[in-house]
């Protein structure tokens, strides 16, 4: 059984970090609905590649494990299904913005009245209120405005986004985090209460240790690239046939660096000795290390630092990142018919995580989680005849690539 089973979660969330978070409540036993709004998810357009039934691969990244129907919240009676899944419902996720449940009288407040044992987590950029409440917020512009892109890049390059939507995936763990407290804190209280999950809040609180040096110095941080800022050699080198990254944290790490590499030389010169004067002379350190690494193969070098005790990896591609014997291993690559994803960073020695459930097609699951809560037959047609129910996305084209490229 899954730490989660028998916990019920209505997902009114699209993109990233609210699907992020309740893929993650799925893949631990959460019997997760997802409702999308009449033109879908805007990640099933995302794409190419797309898959043969025309989801886009961005889709199945942060959806298995759902079943899904599509609703028009807009209008009272979709309003009035949703009433029904949330009489059975542990939890509910939604990442409109602030504002949008109160305009259809499904706020907060409104739902803890009615469902007082319900957990509600809101996603947002900017939270409710304060000079940017209320605006809505995209991982790259919050990178950007919380100072994750200025600490990013080189002197060469400049500032640069990180090539991963890092402020939505850490949202979307931040709000799976605050909802497990939330039902932990109900299991004491009895009640369900808001958790909220803002991108702003989570890109500041990822500006480690940047920030904590600006407090203390005044000096705002500037670009290093690949190095660190407290830390020397922290950083990616050339190698003989690749590159690769080294990770030295001591001065004892450093030490065992140079007897392996035959250079003591290194080791005894006074610019080297410690951390903080490895900092200041960066540059030339890097140019010794680099000049004999190019008499080096990447992974085997790795492979004898690693058994010394001084971190290090080659600079991987995707496809050599999940293509490892490791990654296999640790059960990261997961697969299900003609499904393959990411596996579960969460793993408990005693719930299964289920992470191969494919993700759900549109509509899908729409007549057994209507049965569910209590719809018959005929108010299932009438619900699609007026157009509150959809078993089509309503959208003005549909991708003319539906083949997985790449």
């Amino acid at each position: 059984m899954g730490a989660l089973d028998g916990i019920r979660v209505v997902d009114l969330s699209r993109v990233l970090a609210g699907p992020l978070c309740t893929q993650t409540l799925a893949d631990h036993g959460a019997d997760v609905v997802k409702v999308e709004p009449p033109m879908g998810d805007e990640t099933r357009l995302f794409g190419p590649p797309f898959d043969a039934a025309g989801d886009a691969a961005y889709f199945a990244s942060v959806n298995r494990g759902k079943r899904a129907l599509s609703l028009d919240l807009s209008k009272p009676e979709g309003r009035a299904v949703l009433a029904k899944l949330l009489d059975t419902a542990d939890v509910l996720v939604e990442n409109f913005l602030p504002g949008t449940m109160e305009k259809w009288g499904i706020g907060y407040e409104t739902l803890a009245t009615r469902h007082p044992r319900l957990v509600y987590c809101a996603i947002s950029g900017f939270g409710t209120d304060g000079p940017l409440g209320g605006l809505p917020g995209y991982d790259a512009v919050l990178q950007a405005m919380c100072g994750l892109m200025s600490v990013n890049g080189s002197e060469t390059s400049g500032t640069m986004r990180l090539g991963v939507p890092i402020v939505d995936h850490l949202t979307g763990y931040v709000a799976t985090s605050g909802i497990l407290m939330a039902l932990y804190a109900r299991e004491r209280t009895g009640k369900g209460q808001r958790v909220e999950a803002v991108l702003f809040d989570t890109g500041l609180s990822l500006l480690v240790p940047h920030a904590a040096n600006w407090f203390a110095s005044d000096r705002a941080p500037r670009l290093l690239g690949s190095a660190h800022p407290n830390i020397c050699p922290y950083d990616k080198f050339k190698a003989g046939d690749g590159e690769i990254f080294l990770g030295v944290a001591n001065d004892n790490q450093f030490r065992k660096l140079c007897e392996r590499l035959g250079r003591l030389d290194l080791g005894d010169d006074p610019r080297f000795l410690t951390n903080a004067s490895r900092l200041a002379h960066r540059d030339a350190l890097k140019a010794e290390l680099e000049a004999t690494f190019a008499l080096h193969q990447v992974d085997a070098l790795c492979r004898d630092l690693m058994r010394i005790g001084v971190p290090a990896g080659p600079v991987n591609t995707v496809p050599q990142a999940l293509t490892q014997a490791h990654a296999a291993h640790r059960g990261m690559v997961v697969s299900e018919g003609d499904y393959r994803g990411v596996g579960t960073p969460v793993k408990l020695s005693q719930s299964s995580a289920n992470p191969t459930r494919r993700p759900p097609r549109f509509g899908e699951h729409a007549d057994e989680i209507m049965a569910a809560a209590g719809c018959d037959d005929d108010e299932i047609a009438r619900l699609r005849k007026t157009g509150v129910l959809h078993d089509r996305p309503s959208r003005p084209h549909t991708p003319s690539i539906r083949r997985k490229t790449g």
